[in-house]
């Protein structure tokens, strides 16, 4: 799985027949069925660019995506929240994550080893503790659906819900890149041999990339900067065009 992860987050389009093909060009001994069944563990597909890991079949309250042609601004005006796996030895933790979108910030994030929409439920009120944002949006996923998360929203009238359509692959491309940078930066350079050592280095990591971390499309500035307004932010429309047109250009 750890190889299916580094190849999904290189090449999110594959799907399981060109993912067992690079798995099979690098001298591994697979076939398609049980790629097949190891991205439905997973829960992946190439039809989004992420693991979609919070897929939700029933019936569930939709809200509209307010962040189209949406110029944004400033800090806590918009938010946006996924999930991604992380691997631990013999075992999958989950980590949700709520990144301010203007400055690359993260306001909290929360590890667990079930997919139960709690954990995302307090690292919602973990973040409102925090600070109020005008938008939240999120995927269609069960989590983020769930009574317990809409009612904790709703709790603050003043937020506007917001959600992706879905197959809209480019609707959380900022927490997109977040992930990857996570993956590639920490995740992939360890070998978390417990769920506590896994919390205790990503802890680790996530506040670097918060507090030390120089993002070339912040201009060189650190999330926590251009968060707490200690620097100025100066970006030009074209480049948040060109940004917005590749996932992974500016992390």
């Amino acid at each position: 799985m750890d190889k299916m992860d580094k190849i999904y987050t290189d090449f999110p389009y594959y799907g399981s027949p060109r993912i067992t093909k690079e798995l099979q060009r690098n001298g591994e001994i697979i076939n398609h069925k049980r790629v097949e069944r190891l991205m439905n563990i997973m829960g992946i597909e190439a039809v989004y660019p992420k693991p979609n890991l919070s897929k939700n079949d029933k019936p569930h309250p939709v809200y509209p995506y307010l962040l189209k042609k949406l110029e944004i601004t400033k800090p806590n005006q918009v938010w946006g929240t996924d999930i991604t796996y992380i691997k631990v030895k013999n075992d999958w933790l989950y980590l949700v994550a709520i990144l301010d979108w203007y400055s690359r910030y993260i306001v909290s994030w929360e590890l667990s080893d079930t997919m139960e929409a709690g954990f995302c439920v307090n690292n919602l009120q973990n973040a409102l503790h925090q600070a109020i944002p005008v938008i939240h949006n999120s995927d269609q996923g069960s989590q983020f659906t769930s009574d317990e998360y809409i009612n904790t929203l709703k709790s603050k009238p003043e937020i506007l819900i917001s959600m992706d359509g879905r197959g809209r692959c480019m609707d959380n491309i900022f927490t997109e890149r977040l992930w990857r940078s996570v993956k590639y930066e920490e995740v992939y350079l360890h070998d978390y041999q417990s769920p506590r050592e896994a919390r205790q280095s990503l802890a680790r990591y996530l506040q670097t990339y918060n507090e030390k971390r120089l993002h070339q499309s912040l201009d060189y500035n650190t999330p926590a900067e251009i968060y707490f307004g200690t620097k100025t932010l100066l970006i030009k429309k074209q480049k948040e065009e060109i940004a917005l047109k590749s996932p992974i250009l500016l992390s």
